[in-house]
């Protein structure tokens, strides 16, 4: 055999047993999302509403229920005030969202701890409560976390189990990239001062891009007052971003697309981006799912317009009660909405008097007092400090859990320990203050 035949005859086998491309057989990843609805009670009925829409939008889309996490408390669907029992709208004359929904987290076990174990994968943890379902992720794949519920200078709430703090959800989601349980991640947080969970704090290189319903320190916003339900259906951002999503080609519609038409339309509040900002070329199919690769396609939600009667989130109580009063037929209706209406301003007035207490007693003067009482926009950094004493505020003075008033005076808090006051300081004020017998005031509107 000469040279020539040689040197052809191992091309060839060169040829046949070389090593593939790696990127033609690339592992391509799955999307995995999880859902959180963060309240509970009828007053809140828009944030299960929103968290059962974002749950269709995914599931019309071809995500697939083994890799779709639903954490949200379930007593809107079937509670005695629904003239639609089984039934939830996001919007006036809406079609149903609730149905099909899988339910993997419920009541009592909606809580930050549980959440943080999901996301994170930690099935050990899981075992034994709910579905025991967790975020399996890999290092190609892509996460979609969509959270919808009350927040604070730096947490967001939940109904159970305590608060989520802003510096515990960065550092989850800094780990993760740290053991490569992702390729992309993407958050969509609804709630009042959302941006002070991600800001300062997202960093801008570990493929992870946020966007929130407000910045660090103002209210996110309700909307679509329903008259038949008698509570409002939706959040602007939230709805602004999925009735988007129900309408757009999103195999072509870009995060950044959507993040600049929901800014655009949510005209209440500002809506901000954090994080790797880059990742806003991206396509929104690629975090929630593509209906194009679905064989029969649900029918899309409807997107007829609708005027939106926002209002600010911590006004919801007033406003439904507003709304009611309006509507009253009877003397005997009239009065009964007036008393609530009583109650809720007591209890505001109660929970202000409180924290204004705390603050004095906490502090070494007035003038020092009358700064933390009247200061609203103190950038947390001190957050082992400020995650201590809104624990204590929350055990000890009024249950965050079932009472978001209080979320509004949690400022005070940031304040105090970016001023150096010591925890034991604040403490020992809230033991003089509260006593054992304000834990449990809630709401002040059944």
């Amino acid at each position: 055999m000469g040279y020539t035949s040689v040197f052809v005859f191992l091309s060839l086998v060169a040829t046949v047993f070389s090593f593939p491309d790696p990127k033609v057989f690339a592992d391509p990843g799955n999307t995995w999302v999880v859902i959180v609805a963060g309240s509970q009670g009828w007053y809140n009925y828009r944030h299960q509403a929103d968290a059962c829409h974002a749950y269709q939008i995914v599931h019309k889309n071809g995500i697939p229920d083994e890799r779709v996490v639903v954490m949200m408390y379930d007593d809107i669907a079937n509670n005695r005030e629904n003239p639609t029992p089984g039934i939830v709208i996001n919007k006036p004359n809406g079609t149903d969202v609730y149905g099909g929904v899988v339910k993997d987290y419920t009541g009592q076990d909606v809580t930050p701890e549980n959440f943080l174990n999901i996301l994170q994968g930690n099935a050990e943890a899981m075992q034994g409560i709910g579905s025991g379902k967790v975020i399996a992720s890999g290092p190609n794949d892509h996460v979609f976390v969509n959270f919808v519920d009350h927040g604070a200078p730096g947490i967001v709430a939940f109904p159970a189990g305590g608060e989520l703090h802003a510096n515990d959800l960065n550092n989850a989601i800094q780990s993760m990239a740290q053991q490569q349980k992702y390729s992309k991640m993407v958050l969509y947080f609804e709630a009042c001062e959302s941006g002070s969970m991600f800001d300062n704090l997202l960093p801008s290189n570990i493929n992870a891009f946020a966007t929130t319903a407000a910045n660090s320190d103002e209210s996110s916003y309700a909307c679509y007052y329903d008259q038949e339900r008698r509570t409002y259906l939706g959040d602007v951002y939230s709805i602004k971003w999925m009735e988007d999503s129900d309408k757009e080609d999103l195999s072509t519609w870009t995060l950044q697309q959507q993040f600049q038409i929901v800014k655009q339309e949510t005209n209440t509040s500002h809506v901000m981006e954090f994080g790797d900002l880059s990742m806003g070329s991206l396509p929104v199919d690629e975090f929630q799912g593509n209906v194009n690769s679905v064989k029969k396609p649900a029918a899309k939600i409807s997107n007829k317009p609708v005027p939106l009667d926002a209002v600010p989130a911590p006004d919801v109580p007033m406003a439904i009660l507003q709304h009611r009063l309006t509507a009253s037929k009877t003397p005997t209706e009239r009065e009964d909405i007036l008393k609530e209406l009583q109650q809720l301003f007591e209890m505001r007035e109660l929970v202000s008097d409180t924290v204004k207490q705390i603050v004095e007693s906490s502090t070494e003067d007035g003038v020092q007092a009358k700064r933390i009482i009247n200061t609203r926009k103190t950038k947390l950094q001190s957050h082992f400090c400020y995650k201590a004493a809104v624990r204590y505020f929350a055990d000890h003075c009024f249950s965050l859990n079932t009472n978001d008033y209080p979320l509004r005076h949690l400022y005070v808090f940031v304040n105090m320990c970016e001023e150096k006051i010591p925890i034991s300081s604040m403490t020992q004020a809230m033991d003089k203050v509260c006593g054992t017998e304000l834990v449990h005031v809630a709401t002040g509107i059944n």
